[in-house]
């Protein structure tokens, strides 16, 4: 007999009861007696019925969960997470999301010459492992940053979901150990191809995957994200013991309107080992533009996040500032850059939607800033004073797994030596998909 079917039955059983407190009651002759026994013994029928339907909830959640370990689980939302659905290979779920597409740039820009190319495939493996303890895992088979056909070990990482409940409450504080996404700003959380409405990125475009351990959760209307890792380029190893710290704080007012503040520091990197930072920034990364005889350099970053949603649509606007300085015992090297996004889009009809971004940085006295520029061009050579993406695009929804996107992007900037950065507009088609 199934829970439920026990549960209705009990019910039945505490209702017939009451015929016969009414035959107990008819034999007063106090009218008065006999309805105020009608009404306690009613009340306490509705408390019984109340009290099933609380054991009833209470089994179905855990029917749910013992559903949900025999699959794949919810992720708590503050990071990019496989598509749902997938292959299920007994406990382990395994699926995929990509894009392949069409991509032409000015001859400056990263492809002159009109490729064809894979954009990029990422295969997702999710597992139970132990009670609330999951793994999770994604294997980078082509990225838009990756020129090779390499593959590379994206996020991998065990998650501890609803540590809280050594205090008796869900969701309060979650623990994620491994390779993880540095959990700075917003837009790191739609890079992927399907979430992405745009085929290219801001031109801040700030994200990265390092070694370290993470802490999340929601208390009531505000959610958090704190982590410690490495810092460093190398991805495996770090060369200085001073840790990356990321925290970024939410608060969602309504179903509406998000908002979110972010701070972040490096930790200081060593030049020769770690070369540059983990974190990506501006299509490159941090690194040192000391003197040879520079032996250290690290950024600090602040960021602040809001998103207006409606039925068909969305407005995100973000900007932040980010402080790089060194060890050059020769000049302050110190640098601040400020950048800003805001994107929109909307639903059309018959399944289309558009979709614009608008970005900028500055950098005053110069920084490595590649944007859709050539990679060896603009980070290993000239500096960039300012730089600027308009994009435009349009998109056809096929269904939730399959869509089409072209966009137009335009971008102009000005490098240190006064030139002027105009040959590097951007037109692609994706077609992008996921199961």
């Amino acid at each position: 007999m199934s829970v439920r079917k026990a549960i209705f039955l009990l019910v039945c059983a505490g209702a017939n009861l009451l015929p016969g407190a009414r035959v107990l009651a008819s034999d007063s002759t106090n009218v008065e007696d006999e309805v105020r026994l009608l009404r306690e013994q009613n009340a306490l029928l509705q408390q019984q019925v109340k009290n099933q339907g609380t054991v009833l909830d209470t089994l179905t959640k855990k029917v749910e969960a013992l559903e949900a370990a025999s699959g794949t689980h919810m992720e708590d939302g503050d990071h990019p997470s496989p598509p749902p659905g997938g292959l299920n290979f007994g406990k382990i779920n395994l699926s995929a999301e990509g894009g392949v597409g069409f991509f032409n740039t000015g001859p400056e820009g990263f492809a002159p010459d009109s490729n064809f190319r894979v954009d990029e495939t990422r295969l997702f493996v999710e597992a139970p492992v132990w009670g609330n303890v999951y793994f999770h895992s994604d294997l980078d088979l082509a990225t838009h940053e990756n020129t090779s056909l390499n593959a590379e070990l994206g996020e991998l990482y065990l998650d501890f979901e609803d540590a809280s409940q050594l205090w008796g409450r869900d969701g309060q504080l979650n623990v994620r150990a491994g390779r993880i996404d540095i959990p700075f700003g917003e837009e790191y959380l739609n890079r992927y191809a399907m979430e992405n409405p745009l085929i290219s990125r801001s031109l801040s475009d700030i994200w990265g995957i390092d070694p370290g351990v993470e802490l999340y959760g929601t208390l009531g209307k505000f959610s958090y994200v704190a982590a410690v890792q490495n810092g460093g380029g190398n991805g495996v190893q770090d060369f200085d013991a001073d840790k990356s710290v990321t925290a970024r704080l939410c608060y969602d007012l309504n179903p509406h309107w998000h908002f979110s503040l972010s701070g972040m520091r490096t930790g200081d990197l060593d030049v020769k080992s770690d070369v540059m930072s983990e974190l990506w920034f501006g299509g490159g990364f941090f690194r040192s533009i000391g003197s040879p005889a520079t032996t250290k350099f690290y950024a600090d970053l602040v960021e602040a996040d809001v998103t207006a949603r409606w039925n068909s649509g969305h407005v995100s606007v973000f900007g932040g500032y980010a402080h790089y300085a060194d060890n050059d015992p020769a000049v302050n090297n110190s640098r601040y850059l400020l950048y800003y996004s805001v994107e929109a889009q909307q639903k059309l009809p018959h399944k289309f939607y558009a979709a614009a971004r608008f970005s900028q940085i500055f950098a005053p006295n110069g920084y490595p800033i590649v944007g859709n520029g050539n990679f060896g061009e603009y980070f290993f050579g000239e500096l960039t004073y300012q730089i600027w993406r308009a994009s435009f695009g349009l998109g056809y929804v096929f269904s939730d797994n399959l869509a089409l996107k072209a966009e137009y992007s335009i971008e102009r900037g000005e490098t240190e030596g006064g030139d002027s950065r105009d040959s590097e507009d951007f037109f692609g088609t994706e077609a992008v998909f996921k199961f």
